[in-house]
């Protein structure tokens, strides 16, 4: 590694201890708050999930569940395992995209503040992506699986994240190097990790109006119909409000899927998407079928199966 890279070792190795206590502190936190059920919304109406013109509710957490936690730990030691697994190939396929770099930076202080932001600004359209089209949503669908919603809810991470690794692609070819990649992407990832709360409410207005903050990634992570596939930013939220995905924290949020898979087997959490997909192209006719089943946005159906046009 180019010893010029920003030292940032020691945040690595720091990160585990940091997730385990403050996991434990937030616990002890939402034990002394009023908390509600994680089923209080199940059968509420559609302006109770998204009316706006309702004043704003109250922040009343959820908590943690253990079994919940547990899946979520678990997740990511298969992350970790996976990362490791394809960290050769991703770092020579770098290498080799790098080699053919358009442009070179002679500032490596220059070089990594473009990486910072070039990150951020992929990042958002892989967030986004991994919504909208069904491949990467089996991909991502991991992250969105817990009904609950804590910093462990932060640990639950994806074990097909390969799927978006050409979405970054470009960032060596415009002469980033790897070394500034990797810890523009840890970094990315490491601020998303505070914002999976219900201790924090909404920060100051200035905070709110440029940062992804825990009241934003609320709203990404809830059910309700005017929350879905909104605020996709990792660290800037100026993202959503520039590309009209931005929704503010009016309803009280109901977190997970809009049908919920009810397990917690982190084998099942982590592929069932990518089986139902299987299914589908296995039982669907037609090669176009089968193709959009596979590449096609999220949720979509043939015209068979919803009774009208596709």
């Amino acid at each position: 590694m180019d010893k010029r890279a920003l030292p940032l070792d020691k945040i690595d190795l720091a990160s585990g201890p940091i997730f385990i206590a403050t996991m434990l502190w937030e616990a002890q936190v939402l034990k002394q708050r009023q908390r509600r059920d994680v089923d209080d919304l199940d059968h509420a109406t559609l302006d109770e999930l998204s009316d706006p013109s309702l004043p704003a509710d109250a922040l009343v957490p959820i908590g943690y569940q253990r079994d919940d936690t547990r899946t979520s730990l678990l997740m990511l030691a298969g992350n970790v395992a996976v990362s490791l697994a394809f960290a050769g190939a991703y770092g020579t396929l770098t290498k080799k995209l790098y080699d053919k770099r358009r442009v070179t930076f002679t500032n490596p202080k220059a070089s990594f503040a473009a990486t910072f932001i070039a990150w951020d600004f992929l990042y958002y359209w892989s967030h986004r992506l991994q919504h909208e089209r069904r491949l990467l949503w089996a991909n991502h669908v991991t992250h969105h699986s817990s009904r609950y919603y804590n910093l462990s809810t932060a640990l639950r991470q994806p074990w097909q994240g390969y799927l978006t690794f050409g979405i970054f692609a470009p960032m060596p070819i415009l002469g980033m190097p790897a070394h500034h990649i990797a810890k523009a992407g840890q970094l990315n990832l490491l601020y998303q990790y505070w914002i999976h709360t219900e201790t924090i409410d909404k920060l100051p207005a200035p905070i709110e109006a440029v940062f992804n903050t825990p009241s934003h990634h609320r709203v990404h992570h809830g059910a309700n119909p005017q929350y879905l596939d909104k605020n996709y930013g990792g660290i800037l939220i100026l993202w959503d409000k520039l590309f009209g995905t931005f929704e503010p924290e009016l309803r009280r949020v109901k977190y997970g899927l809009t049908t919920n898979i009810e397990t917690f087997n982190p084998v099942k959490v982590g592929y069932h998407e990518t089986v139902d997909i299987v299914k589908d192209v296995i039982r669907r006719k037609g090669l176009k079928n089968k193709v959009k089943s596979v590449l096609g946005r999220t949720g979509w159906r043939p015209a068979d199966e919803l009774g009208t046009a596709a």
